[in-house]
């Protein structure tokens, strides 16, 4: 089944997209920043959520981390 029709591997998609993006921003801030607008903003979007939202986004992840571990 595909992450779009099912909602808990939607929400898997977003927080790793979320993750990811931060992470490379840290790394190399230059590659995000300079695509603001567009499709590819996008990407820059998400590494704001995952920087300004930091302890939001961790406890998301653990939730998540969590019920798919044992919940599954």
């Amino acid at each position: 089944m595909s992450a779009i029709f099912n909602f808990q591997s939607l929400l898997t998609v977003i927080l790793l997209l979320i993750c990811t993006c931060a992470y490379i921003r840290s790394l190399a801030p230059s590659l995000l920043d300079r695509n603001k607008t567009g499709l590819l903003g996008i990407f820059w979007k998400c590494a704001r959520i995952g920087e300004r939202k930091s302890p939001y986004v961790a406890v998301c992840c653990i939730v998540m981390a969590f019920s798919i571990l044992f919940i599954q």
